[in-house]
């Protein structure tokens, strides 16, 4: 059994939890004593509420503010066999992370609101440390203590990205656990993952933690084209935590990581004849880099917490853009990014009834990308050579090379800096919560679009017969710089009122500004020198590049109202809420028509989304335990007509409409001096749907429930968990999206099957 102790104060009152084999509690019920001759319990601790611990800036304890929220424990996470964001996808109502084609694609939906391009809807900070460039959301990473998923705009905050909510994942602290944490685990689809981690603390005040971890997998999915699989994977980290505490009054945390990544294909099936089948190359590589140093200061009256980081992001997606097997042309996105942010949290902790949050901000990136498209032979014969010789068909014309780039080069520097404040009210049963944030930035881009090539024309002589005509060399270096700034005021304001009965009970409302910030379309680039080349022999259509190139911020206004009931001599938790929200100039990936190899991130004009939220569990004995979460979303457009068609009342596509989680477990228990301590039987379903994959509405993946099992033995210092995923193996989609008019889906994972063992050494 793990005895890790947290210290958790909630209002004046301490409460130690023992980590227990079933996860943290911050509301315990002891099971009665058993009878002479029956088997002792291993631990007697049931959870029905998770603890937070380190959030600097939110309420210790999550149900006790006016939040929709869902917190996961570390227990709860090795129960679901989860090491990354993905899975906790519908365990959290209303909260969707689809499973891509690569990791660069680390797309959240939450309440209807999602990104799949450039800025994330969802912000993310590990150790109190923001991420803020969602290509780096897709990561394993071991040893996580909990996870904080908050719903609804977290902008007065938080800023710039929360539009949607916020996640704070919280690593195990070397200050609580002490020794060797080991884990290995084999699963179908060749999936081997494993984990070392070892915990010392030097003594009461230096402690540090140095974590290793790898993982391999195989794939599920063969191109048809060369009959290897595409979707195989290799990646590691390394990560060191150090923690000190030269003061009573002062604490400096440090949290250091590395890792490494190199993916393969994409299983993009083509709709028309339902096979993956292309002919090019894809591959995905990366390595970040990240490091935090986070310092807390505490006075009588205040804390003062500074969070600096600093962070490094180097990827290359390249892929084959058309997906079929022919060669028509490839492409390669390669960025290179630096980030340094800075907060200053200042946090007043007096007894009486007025709290306050209050801080500043700031931030700066720059990002260099090359973005070269390559046509190949078919590309320059149906793309290219086809539509000017059919509006010119006396005098054809044939490309020197069947093969050239269109090559894109930009920099992208971008800066902000916030102020905000939030008080809080509390008088009698009542709570009041009001914040501001000021939030301005500045983005610049720097492009290069660049194209050396040539073709030669010819005519038809007296015979009929075609002849050279003149050879014409294609030299197209275009440079510009482009530039936005915003500024923008985002409050909140909420109310709570506690419940005059036994319990943690309460209700709320509240209404929020979310905002996400604008940005520039780089992919569109490619669209933009093709048709500048077409231009050049007389056919295309001209791009306004400022206006194509660049799409405006996405701005919403969240209402919400709900409730926090517990039940202690019933052991049940209840967690309800519904939401309408407005927004305006909604980001949305689309895709040009007509012949083009990019995509476009516009703005509609006016969505809303309407939703509710449930959650409940329930420890209705001592060894079973029971859990459930319900979301629902409808999500549509107010006023989005887009030059062609009017998409007004249709459903926002790629969010999903219902959300839902099942879980029920049992647990067996044994004598303490038993080699086996405890048997735990777990069962488990997820369920998405309805989505729908264009404005139009006229493709669209159903519901699909996906089934899951394990069972665990815990043996004390060690743990074996044997588990099952997509037991149903059920088919179904996870993406949807179209290339020169071609319409291409992603299959999602079949069944699979694994197990993971566990030491704790200490």
């Amino acid at each position: 059994m793990n005895n890790l102790t947290y210290t958790l104060t909630c209002g004046c009152v301490a409460i130690l939890a023992a980590v227990a084999p079933h996860g943290l509690s911050a509301s315990t019920f002891a099971s009665p004593s058993p009878a002479e001759g029956e088997s002792v319990r291993t631990d007697s601790v049931h959870r029905l509420m998770e603890l937070n611990v380190v959030a600097i800036k939110q309420a210790d304890v999550l149900r006790d503010d006016a939040v929709a929220s869902t917190v996961l424990g570390l227990s709860e996470l090795d129960e679901l066999n989860t090491v990354s964001l993905k899975g906790i996808s519908d365990v959290v109502p209303n909260f969707y992370i689809p499973d891509y084609g690569s990791r660069i694609t680390s797309t959240i939906y939450v309440r209807g609101i999602g990104a799949r391009m450039d800025q994330p809807a969802v912000g993310l900070n590990i150790d109190n440390v923001p991420f803020l460039n969602k290509n780096a959301y897709d990561f394993d990473l071991a040893d996580i203590a909990s996870v904080e998923m908050l719903r609804g705009p977290q902008s007065t905050l938080y800023g710039r990205n929360t539009i949607g909510g916020l996640v704070n994942i919280t690593t195990l602290s070397p200050q609580r656990y002490q020794g060797w944490r080991i884990m290995a685990q084999g699963a179908r689809g060749n999936d081997w993952k494993a984990s070392v981690g070892w915990y010392h603390k030097f003594n009461q005040d230096i402690a540090t933690a140095v974590i290793a971890s790898g993982s391999y997998l195989g794939g599920f999915f063969r191109n048809a084209y060369d009959g290897k699989r595409l979707d195989h994977e290799r990646s590691a980290a390394l990560r060191w935590k150090f923690d000190w505490r030269p003061s009573q009054s002062v604490q400096l945390r440090n949290a250091a990581s590395a890792s490494i990544l190199r993916q393969g294909g994409y299983p993009y099936e083509y709709v028309a004849t339902g096979e993956i089948n292309y002919n090019d190359t894809c591959f995905y590589r990366r390595f970040i880099f990240n490091d935090g140093l986070t310092l807390n200061w505490r006075s009588d009256r205040f804390t003062m917490s500074s969070i600096t980081s600093v962070q490094y992001l180097d990827d290359n997606m390249t892929l084959d853009q058309d997906f079929l097997p022919l060669p028509y042309f490839t492409i390669t996105q390669r960025q290179r990014e630096t980030s340094v942010t800075q907060d200053v949290v200042f946090r007043g902790h007096t007894s009486g009834k007025y709290t306050w949050v209050a801080g500043v901000f700031g931030f700066f990136k720059n990002m260099d990308m090359q973005a070269p498209v390559t046509f190949k032979d078919t590309g320059i014969a149906s793309l290219i050579e086809e539509h000017r010789n059919g509006a010119n068909p006396d005098y054809p014309i044939r490309w020197n090379a069947r093969e050239f780039p269109l090559n894109s080069d930009f920099n992208n520097p971008t800066g902000g800096a916030a102020l905000y404040h939030e008080s809080t009210l509390n008088f009698g049963s009542w709570q009041i919560v009001a914040g501001l944030r000021l939030d301005w930035e500045m983005a610049r881009l720097n492009y290069r679009s660049m194209c050396d090539t040539g073709y030669r024309i010819y005519s038809y002589d007296s015979n009929g017969q075609l002849v050279p005509y003149r050879d014409v060399a294609i030299d197209i270096d275009d440079r510009g710089h482009l530039k936005r700034s915003y500024f923008n005021w985002l409050p909140k304001l909420s109310v709570l009122y506690r419940l005059p009965m036994e319990g943690e009970n309460n209700v709320y409302a509240n209404v929020a500004k979310g905002y996400k910030a604008g940005g520039f379309n780089t992919q569109m680039f490619s669209d933009v020198l093709q048709q500048r080349l077409m231009g050049v022999m007389g056919i295309g259509a001209k791009y306004d590049v400022d206006e194509v190139v660049g799409y405006r911020p996405e701005y919403s206004w969240n209402y919400e109202i709900g409730s926090h009931l517990s039940f202690p001599s019933a052991r049940i938790n209840f967690d309800l809420s519904a939401f309408y929200i407005d927004c305006r100039d909604q980001q949305l990936t689309m895709f040009p028509s007509g012949n083009t190899t990019g995509r476009i991130m516009t703005n509609a004009g006016r969505t809303r989304s309407v939703g509710m939220e449930a959650a409940v569990k329930w420890n209705p004995v001592g060894s079973l335990e029971v859990a459930a979460s319900y979301g629902y979303t409808n999500a549509r457009f107010m006023h989005f007509y887009n030059g062609i068609s009017d998409f007004k009342g249709k459903f926002l596509p790629y969010a999903p409409q219902n959300t839902l989680f099942l879980q029920a477990q049992y647990t067996f228990s044994f004598r303490r001096e038993a080699f086996l301590k405890s048997l735990c039987v777990e069962a488990d379903m997820r369920g998405t749907g309805k989505i729908y994959w264009n404005e139009e509405n006229s493709i669209s993946q159903s519901f699909y429930a996906l089934p899951g099992a394990s069972v665990t033995l815990d043996g004390g210092v060690w743990s074996l968990q044997i588990w099952g995923k997509n037991l149903s193996d059920k088919d179904y989609h996870t993406f949807y999206f179209k290339s020169m008019g071609n319409e291409f889906l992603q299959r999602g994972r079949p069944i699979q099957i694994g197990a993971t063992l566990r030491f704790e050494i200490k």
